[in-house]
């Protein structure tokens, strides 16, 4: 319809081309006035008025520009920048009227909108797991303390006296003691490594060695279930990474007690680690339990987040140990995943430095 295409132009463009309408409009005026009315107009006069028409309405464009539409479009686009960068805010300072001032701000609105729309979305589902992680600490903890507060006051009515119940009881309110106790301590390892506060000591060590010391940590709860832990028989011996070692034996303690928990009965777990550089090695802890289904493998190392709520809370533990090893792995610079098939299993893979 148009044939200049005024989006693409700058404010000094626009006025132009406005002061070029205004003085053409003029200019057949001043035509129309000397065929018609007075022939004795000057040629040279029109042109003259028309210049003189010309500056005027281009100057006048200019001023209504920068007074009404320039400043007031320039100040929105410094606001948006005050809330991105510093560096973008003196970019601010150097537009003028020979930027195209309109298309900035209309780009950086568009980006700025979609950058506020992210940012609401991720903070609407940080409320969702705020509200998750309350009602999961709250479970947790109650749950042993409500314990404790039945077997004392058992005790404190008279149970202390009959020697049929009181050491029975006594030693259930310390078995949840310690509960309540291991969930304070891995809930304050998580924030410390969220907060940097606890530092990894790295070293060269040897890997195999470090795994046959988890299995042995771990061997009594598996064998209550039947279930095999070993090394893969093709990996190499003296295999050395480096890496903090006691905070990678409790991962490994950590998989293969989670492995343990939900692995079928006479079942077993299998760990095997290779070359993926020179610098870089990839360990994979596998077993061939009851499997986790996809739409929970998002959500796995969240703290307390947990695939069958029934049967975990049977099976022990405080649903972080996943946590601290995802924790543990970042801490290091590296990564770890699961990939897993319902009635098949389950492998959790890490990588770590090579030495």
């Amino acid at each position: 319809m148009s044939l200049i295409n005024l989006k693409n132009q700058t404010p000094l463009q626009l006025a132009r081309y406005s002061a070029s309408i205004i003085t053409l409009s003029n200019l057949v005026g001043l035509v129309l006035l000397k065929f018609w009315f007075i022939p004795s107009f000057s040629i040279w006069l029109m042109l003259g008025l028309s210049v003189i028409i010309f500056i005027v309405a281009y100057f006048l464009v200019v001023g209504i520009l920068e007074r009404y539409i320039y400043h007031r479009v320039k100040l929105i686009h410094k606001t948006i920048h005050r809330f991105k960068s510093k560096r973008n805010e003196s970019l601010s300072d150097k537009l003028d009227l020979k930027h195209r001032l309109i298309d900035e701000v209309e780009h950086e609105v568009l980006e700025w909108a979609k950058d506020q729309e992210k940012e609401m979305d991720d903070l609407r589902e940080l409320e969702v797991y705020r509200r998750e992680f309350m009602g999961n600490i709250s479970h947790e903890l109650k749950t042993p303390i409500f314990n404790m507060q039945g077997y004392l006051y058992t005790l404190i009515e008279g149970g202390l006296y009959d020697e049929n119940i009181n050491m029975s009881y006594l030693k259930r309110t310390a078995k949840n003691l310690e509960r309540l106790q291991v969930i304070v301590e891995e809930l304050d390892m998580i924030s410390r490594f969220e907060s940097n506060q606890l530092k990894i000591e790295s070293k060269a060590f040897d890997l195999p060695t470090l795994i046959l010391e988890a299995f042995q940590a771990t061997e009594l709860t598996a064998k209550e279930k039947g279930i095999s832990l070993y090394i893969r028989s093709d990996m190499p011996t003296g295999y050395l990474v480096d890496a903090d070692r006691d905070k990678i034996k409790q991962v490994f303690i950590n998989l293969l007690i989670n492995s343990v928990k939900y692995g079928d009965k006479n079942g077993n777990t299998v760990v095997s680690f290779y070359n993926v550089d020179d610098q870089t090695c990839l360990i994979e802890v596998t077993d061939n339990g009851m499997g986790i289904a996809a739409q929970h493998l998002p959500r796995l190392f969240e703290r307390f987040y947990r695939v069958d709520t029934s049967r975990s809370r049977d099976e022990g533990g405080t649903g972080l140990g996943l946590a601290i090893v995802k924790h543990i792995i970042e801490a290091h610079n590296q990564t770890i995943n699961v990939r897993s098939t319902v009635d098949v299993g389950s492998t959790f893979a890490f990588t770590l430095k090579r030495s």
